[in-house]
């Protein structure tokens, strides 16, 4: 999937894999303050991940997408609701359609695994960001990593 001065990709080297990992450590760990503990967890390993890169390949974002086991122990759900989750942009590439162009990339690897609908949870800032690619707010808002939350899902 390719937008303009950038492209996303499904992460399949160990390169790309760091790289995504360093794109959370400077949004979530840096900047949002989520301890480190916290933010790489045991699902990372099987998670399928993206990966937004600009044409000189400098990391613009991240996300990842659980399935299976790992999707219902978040989500609750059965096994047919994905996870998206770990969605991070870099702050210089805000604005630029980084963040919608990873969510849809991620839902086309959910399609391509059968899964029927889609669960996040969304920090509340970016509420309206979710909404205006199609997911629904369900649920109360909870704290996650101390910072406001609310579950959303979007059937595929």
């Amino acid at each position: 999937m390719s937008e303009p001065g950038y492209a996303v990709r499904a992460v399949e080297d160990p390169a790309d894999r760091a790289a995504c990992f360093a794109v959370r450590k400077e949004v979530f760990v840096r900047e949002q303050g989520v301890p480190e503990d916290l933010e790489y967890d045991a699902y990372d390993a099987g998670a399928v991940h993206v990966l937004a890169v600009r044409e000189d390949g400098v990391p613009l974002g991240t996300g990842r997408l659980l399935v299976g086991e790992a999707a219902v122990a978040q989500t609750g759900a059965d096994a047919s609701v994905g996870s998206l989750g770990r969605l991070a942009v870099t702050a210089h590439a805000r604005g630029l359609g980084v963040g919608a162009a990873l969510v849809r990339a991620l839902e086309e690897e959910a399609r391509a695994r059968g899964l029927a609908a889609v669960d996040l949870h969304a920090q509340t800032h970016a509420l309206g960001f979710y909404q205006r690619l199609g997911y629904a707010a369900y649920g109360s808002e909870y704290l996650e990593a101390g910072l406001p939350h609310q579950a959303m899902r979007r059937s595929l």
